[in-house]
Formats: structure tokens, C-alpha cells, sequence
């Protein structure tokens, strides 16, 4: 449990790959301390003159839950706190990182998910994939930056009215998403693409990111910063522990009623 990097293969002075995975069990709901890992472990990566690509992937039934509800409900603020700075750091390593990041998505990609993916350079998801961001459901905000250079603006807003998902086919569609593949076929197609990337100079692919990056329209740490003051805000004012403190108990009400 928690956060690996690996080397597939015969390691990244053979082929330039490291793969970071995440597995928090039950959902890979990542708790305060499982983000700031994440961070590490990409940058870490990032930083190895033998990587030239990193992919991210998950172990479980999902690619990432968001952040764990029933830490911040148990802590408090100072956990509220603590999850916003870790997704701070974990989204902001994900685009910082100085080789390109593939992000291998299967089942259900919600809430920091979504801010993974969306810094992330390219997405593989299985056909189960689905995107979204409950945070609505959740008494939160944030993550409309990434969610946005993954969909049109009008439906991003859509979505994070209604806290519907898109699948990995609609993301296809819209461009964003690269490939979509079978689940099981999911690791293979991320490791084919991240071999392809790889076999590239890694000096040229390290400037390119760099490049690449400097040409965004939206400066993605400064635009999620914005939207997480407004977390804080609804934190203040008490409206999301009124939200928070309704989470799963209608799944439990309808279990009830069955």
C-alpha cells in the first residue's frame, strides 16, 4: 500500500521508463501524506537524468477517488488543510515533471483524480474509465482548471454542476484522451507509448516539456490556487461540513428503504 516507482524491463538506463503507482485500498481515496508521496515520487522520477518518460498508473478497481473524505472529517480543518496542500504539490509535480508523464487511467478517475490527469501530458484509459468531479457532492471546490483542459468549457461546467462523469470514450472524442483500450490491455498501451516517447533524446524531450509548458494559455498553479481559496471559504462558513457530513449516508438511506 501506498506509493511505488518501478522500472519495467530492464530498468531505466535500458529504456528511460519509471512507472509510479498508486495504491490506497479500498478506492485509492489518497489520504494528506499519500499526496505529498505522490509529489515526491514524480518529482524524484522527473529528476533522474535516465528517465526520459514517466508513467503514472494505480493499482484496484480505480485510478484515484480524490482525497479521503473521512480523514478530513475525522481532523478537521487542520486535515482540509493538509489534503489542499497535497494536491497542490501532487498536481503541480505531475506538470513540472521534466520528462513527459503518461497517465494510465482505468475505472473511475474523480475529484484529485481529475488533477492528476489533467496536468498530466497523455492519457490511456480503459474502456471502464469515467471522469468527474463530485466535489460538489463533497463540499468542495477545485480542479475545474484541470477538468477544463480535458473537455470543452461549456461541458466542464455542465459536469461540475451536476457532478456527472464523461467516459473515456467522450474524452477520446473530444481529443484528450489518447487511446482506449481494454482494461486489461490498459499497462501494455501505457508502456507502448511511454517506449515510444523514451526512444526520443532525452536532453531534446526535457526541453520540449519545458517548452511546451511555457506556451499554456492557463497558468495551471496559479488558476487551482484561486479555486482552492474558495474550498477554504466554504470551510469557514460551515456549508462544507453541512455537505461533508451527508457523505454516503444516502447510499445507506436507500439500502434501508431496499
Amino acid at each position: 500500500m501506498g506509493v511505488s516507482t518501478s522500472s519495467p524491463e530492464n530498468g531505466p538506463e535500458k529504456n528511460g521508463i519509471a512507472v509510479v503507482t498508486v495504491d490506497f485500498p479500498p478506492v485509492n481515496a489518497l489520504p494528506v501524506d499519500g499526496w505529498f508521496a505522490l509529489a515526491d515520487a514524480v518529482r524524484t522520477a522527473g529528476r533522474d537524468p535516465r528517465v526520459r518518460c514517466v508513467v503514472l498508473a494505480a493499482e484496484g478497481r480505480g485510478f484515484n477517488a480524490g482525497v479521503d473524505i473521512k480523514e478530513i472529517q475525522a481532523q478537521g480543518s487542520g486535515a482540509l488543510v493538509g489534503a489542499n496542500r497535497g494536491c497542490f504539490e501532487a498536481f503541480a509535480a505531475v506538470y513540472e515533471c521534466a520528462v513527459p508523464v503518461v497517465a494510465a487511467v482505468q475505472g473511475f478517475c474523480l475529484g484529485g483524480g481529475i488533477g492528476l490527469v489533467g496536468n498530466a501530458d497523455v492519457i490511456v484509459a480503459s474502456e471502464d474509465a469515467t471522469f468527474g468531479l463530485p466535489e460538489l457532492d463533497r463540499g468542495a471546490l477545485g480542479a475545474a482548471t484541470h477538468l477544463a483542459r480535458l473537455v470543452p468549457q461549456h461541458l466542464m461546467r455542465a459536469l461540475y454542476y451536476t457532478s456527472r462523469t464523461a467516459s473515456a470514450a467522450e474524452l477520446h472524442a473530444h481529443g484528450s484522451v489518447w487511446r482506449v483500450v481494454p482494461r486489461e490491455e490498459l499497462g501494455a498501451a501505457a508502456l507502448e507509448l511511454a517506449r515510444e516517447i523514451a526512444a526520443k533524446d532525452g536532453e531534446l524531450l526535457r526541453l520540449a516539456k519545458a517548452a511546451i509548458n511555457g506556451i499554456d494559455p492557463v497558468d495551471v498553479r496559479r488558476s487551482y490556487r484561486f479555486e482552492q481559496g474558495f474550498t477554504y471559504e466554504a470551510n469557514a462558513v460551515g456549508v462544507a461540513d453541512r455537505v461533508r457530513d451527508t457523505f454516503g449516508k444516502e447510499k445507506d438511506k436507500e439500502k434501508e428503504g431496499a
